[in-house]
């Protein structure tokens, strides 16, 4: 066992080792070297994810095109650097430097037309610090959309010492040509390079971009906010609990007197149902399998934020978060192995084969589904969200020789366990009949009542969170988020054991399905804000937006549901077996 720890914390501190090493490098330059500017991408500023290559433009270009090699991660969030004809030497000034002069044919002013009407910007890296601009605007003009291109960039940086500390780009509004109605056009682009000393230090570089990402006034309004939906919850949480424990309280009050009476009143309420409570529910092979793939999405989630709470998903962190994900999955593949195995195991499952088939697949085949569509898209759009072959080859291999085999492994450890599940009481050989119940005491209307209070909880926390994610935002409180996301599990549990009592009261002893899918039910709630996001607060639009926006989210959200429904189902079940532990039952 000790050995097995070892190894973790070895994975985890080499995981965050890579993912740290961006931050830590920063280069030391002497005045005259020159440093490459890199070009990443060029895309609708309201459509983030709609990416192109910044060459898909005639922007100037050198003769020889050279990307920068990228990994996994910056891949994946549709990264492709490529070198620029810029020189910007370092601490080197340069005054309206010509950077090429082209002569535009019709096709070339189209394609600018284009992205001026789309409101295209532009991504480059200058030292590994992320800088943005605008390609064109538009202008009324007595009447009349006039579109206007840029010509002439002005970079200002700053330095400390032997290290880059901050760029910026500006257009000068002046220097503009019209390509509204032309068919060729003869242009000459230029640029303009000042730098400047600053007192910031290189290992604080990239602070600027966390304070863009909330203004001090707005984080005060957002720390307030927070604070009022969680001290609400919790007290409609601990309103709830009150309640729940004297009932319950009353209850083992009402049994216990009735054992020690010998009363053969027939039994009522759900001590009636200690024959069937812990019969296996239906559909043991797919249970068990969401059961494990779930707990893998919840420790995932905690590995996640313990290693953004340490600093390693600094702001453009290129592909940092995804490279974690897409890491931590295929080493955590064991947890779903063996917790699915565990629990087909305790309910009587003998298709070990199936088992570990339907677990391996369970959330790879949706996510399978949904990247072939949308990557048949991006292909489509020519835009740089289409992965390339050599990225799908690695990431099916692995798959193949990582994510699965460890699956494989968890199932047999699983079934060769020798510990054992011993319910408190017997199950009998046939089911009870359920009492008709109303209509607000069945599944829907309760998984709809057991979401509600968890995503209340987190409801403003996800305007941010879409906001970074689908928008220019930068995220980086984390410390918030792991907040609200301990509050949104305690509530998860809570909520979904008063659902299970409540339900077992009225002599309902088909708890299992209904307690995951009413722990898993504020994934759904997730999905719903989805659409009032998209519509109400985004201005995205097209179909590969809308596609990618969609489909992620989809995604996302199944995530949510099983890892969710994970911990709805533990507490129920820890909450059952305590409370039939605790009476006598025949």
């Amino acid at each position: 066992m000790s050995a097995h720890r070892g190894r973790g914390r070895a994975v985890g501190a080499l995981l965050l080792l890579a993912l740290a090493s961006k931050a830590a490098a920063v280069t030391s330059y002497k005045k005259d070297d020159e440093i490459p500017l890199w070009a990443n991408k060029i895309g609708p500023f309201s459509n983030p994810t709609e990416t192109y290559q910044y060459v898909t433009l005639p922007f100037c270009m050198p003769a020889d095109l050279k990307y920068k090699l990228e990994d996994l991660g910056e891949v994946l969030e549709g990264d492709r650097l490529v070198d620029t004809p810029y020189v910007i030497k370092y601490q080197v000034n340069v005054d309206n430097q010509v950077l090429c002069k082209k002569s535009l044919s019709m096709e070339d002013l189209e394609a600018f037309r284009n992205a001026v009407r789309q409101d295209f910007y532009f991504q480059m890296y200058y030292d590994d610090l992320p800088v943005w601009g605008f390609i064109g605007k538009m202008e009324k003009v007595k009447g009349a959309i006039k579109l206007y291109l840029f010509t002439h960039f002005h970079f200002e940086l700053s330095h400390n010492g032997d290290n880059v500390i901050e760029i910026n780009v500006s257009s000068d509004p002046m220097r503009t040509v019209d390509i509204t109605t032309p068919t060729t056009l003869d242009v000459t682009f230029s640029y303009s390079v000042k730098w400047k000393h600053t007192a910031v230090t290189a290992d604080h570089r990239m602070d600027r971009y966390s304070r863009y990402s909330f203004l001090p006034q707005h984080l005060e309004i957002h720390w307030f906010s927070i604070i009022n939906s969680c001290v609400t919850v919790l007290l409609l949480t601990g309103f709830l609990a009150t309640i729940l424990l004297r009932v319950l309280k009353n209850d083992f009050l009402k049994y216990t007197r009735d054992d020690e009476m010998g009363e053969d009143s027939e039994e009522t309420g759900w001590k009636y149902l200690h024959g069937d409570v812990f019969r296996s529910p239906p559909h043991v092979n797919l249970f068990s399998a969401m059961m494990g793939v779930g707990t893998q999405m919840l420790f995932i989630a905690m590995c996640i934020f313990g290693i953004a709470l340490l600093g390693a998903f600094y702001p453009y962190n290129r592909g940092g978060l995804l490279s974690s994900c897409v890491v931590l999955y295929a080493l955590t593949a064991s947890i779903a192995g063996y917790v699915s195995g565990r629990y087909y195991k305790m309910l009587g499952g003998n298709t070990w084969v199936s088992n570990v088939l339907l677990t391996s697949s369970l959330f790879c085949g949706p996510v399978l589904v949904v990247f072939s569509y949308l990557n048949t898209v991006a292909i489509f759009y020519r835009s740089t969200a289409a992965l390339p072959f050599g990225t799908i080859v690695i990431i099916v291999f692995l798959w193949a020789l990582i994510t699965f085999p460890l699956t494989v492994l968890g199932g047999i450890m699983a079934k060769n366990s020798k510990a054992t599940v011993s319910p408190p009481c017997r199950t009998t050989k046939l089911p009870r009949e359920v009492p008709h119940l109303p209509w607000y005491r069945t599944m829907l209307p309760q998984m709809m009542m057991a979401g509600f209070l968890p995503f209340s909880a987190i409801y403003i926390e996800l305007y941010y969170i879409f906001a970074s994610i689908w928008g220019h935002k930068v995220y980086t409180i984390y410390s918030i988020l792991f907040i609200v996301f301990i509050i949104l599990i305690v509530v998860t549990a809570f909520i979904t054991v008063a659902l299970t009592y409540f339900q077992l009261a009225v002599e309902d002893h088909r708890w299992w399905w209904r307690s995951f899918f009413c722990g898993g039910a504020t994934g759904l709630f997730v999905f719903g804000y989805c659409f009032y996001y998209y519509f109400a607060r985004s201005d995205m639009s097209g179909l590969m937006q809308t596609s990618f926006y969609f489909g992620y989210n989809a995604v996302v959200c199944y995530a949510f549901l099983l890892m969710l429904g994970s911990v709805g189902f533990r507490a129920s079940h820890l909450f059952v077996s305590h409370i039939y532990k605790a009476i006598k039952c025949e």
